[in-house]
């Protein structure tokens, strides 16, 4: 039981470390969002995870079988000279770069659903 408990607070280390590093640069990818995939008979949906980065502030890029959803999400402006006591949520540059399995898509379209950037990617056979 021990060494389950431990390995459950390495795993939760690693996703912190993955989801969320100081910038050592102002332009610097500071952080990956979480993210689902989902396949049907002619499509990938892609959900990821980003409360309040607008749709149209995204750069999305489909490029063979690789999908690149790149933005920022800011620290509010009122914000920017208040001390953090505690900073769950990440801010500042993302980027995540999903490869998929085949050879070439489609974008078919992408909105926000309560919090999430939906991307749809039709198969080209």
């Amino acid at each position: 039981m021990w060494a389950e408990a431990c390995g459950l607070l390495e795993r939760a280390e690693r996703l912190h470390r993955q989801f969320f590093r100081i910038p050592t640069r102002a332009r610097e990818v500071t952080w990956e969002p979480p993210a689902d995939i989902f396949e049907t008979e002619h499509e990938y949906w892609i959900m990821v995870a980003l409360p309040g980065v607008l749709p149209s502030a995204m750069e999305i890029i489909v490029a063979d079988n690789i999908v690149h959803v790149r933005a920022e999400r800011p620290l509010p402006h009122s914000l920017r000279r208040a001390s953090v006591e505690r900073m769950e949520i990440p801010y500042g540059r993302f980027q995540r770069t999903f490869e998929l399995p085949g050879s070439s898509y489609e974008l078919s379209g992408h909105e926000a659903i309560q919090g999430c950037l939906v991307i749809r990617l039709h198969k080209l056979f």
